[in-house]
């Protein structure tokens, strides 16, 4: 047994739930690359989850069928936030538009990218009303891209 202290690696999964997983996974596919993680699919193939990841499995989104819920909360709604680079937050915003992305209403689009004045986000829903963010610290380089 070991005597060392307890620490967190990473997060290895958060779950969401969705009317279709298979269907699910084609849009998280074509909107954020995840791809579904072949070693786990038997957990799928049981009635289990769908994990789809962007890294190898290092990362993953266990996707369950059911109904999805919100926690909504002093104006801050739950969800999930994948960082990346600067260029690839502004190659996600360019191509925005055409994946009609909503914002659970609204289509969102370039005009709607969120200045945290050290980070870059931007807020949508999938189609199963699961809120996400793409997010970057890449601020400055952003910033001269976005004020050309």
């Amino acid at each position: 047994m070991s005597t060392g202290n307890f620490q967190v690696e990473q997060i290895d999964h958060v779950t969401l739930f969705v009317p279709d997983r298979y269907e699910a996974a084609q849009w998280y596919k074509q909107v954020l690359g995840l791809e579904i993680c072949r070693e786990y699919k038997k957990w799928a193939d049981e009635g289990g989850p769908l994990m789809i990841s962007s890294d190898s499995g290092r990362t993953m989104l266990a996707v369950f069928e059911g109904q999805s819920s919100r926690l909504q909360e002093a104006d801050v709604e739950q969800h999930i936030a994948f960082r990346v680079d600067g260029v690839g937050f502004l190659k996600f915003v360019d191509r925005i538009e055409e994946m009609l992305i909503t914002d659970g209403g609204n289509q969102v689009s370039q005009e709607d990218i969120v200045d945290h004045d050290l980070s870059f986000s931007i807020y949508f829903h999938d189609p199963y009303g699961n809120r996400f963010e793409v997010t970057t610290y890449d601020y400055q380089a952003v910033a001269e891209t976005l004020e050309c």
